[in-house]
């Protein structure tokens, strides 16, 4: 588990370099966990004026955000596409292979 200090941390660093946070949100959704994004998410929301004020953009329970954003925890597609958007950001679909056309079956 992240200190509260890591968080502030990186939630500035977030903040000085957005860039920087999508490629982490990025490399996490390639190789990491689910526990791994919400922390970083968490921070990011830090780094947007805090849980509350993504929580108000989101039109969500800031205490709900506080649960959802936790590493156990368990976002709805819906939540975690608001809580993006609130950020600036959304979820988008890639080919494993950007060189080998899409298949559908």
């Amino acid at each position: 588990m992240t200190s509260r200090l890591h968080d502030e941390a990186m939630a500035e660093l977030y903040r000085n370099d957005p860039t920087l946070a999508l490629d982490v949100i990025n490399s996490i959704l390639e190789d990491g966990d689910q526990a791994e994004l919400l922390t970083v998410l968490r921070q990011l929301a830090q780094a947007f004026g805090g849980v509350q004020a993504v929580a108000e953009q989101a039109h969500l329970n800031p205490t709900q955000l506080y649960r959802t954003l936790s590493p156990k925890g368990n976002p709805a597609l819906s939540s975690l596409a608001a809580i993006l958007k609130a950020m600036g950001l959304r979820l988008a679909v890639q080919p494993l292979d950007p060189s080998a056309p899409a298949r559908v079956a």
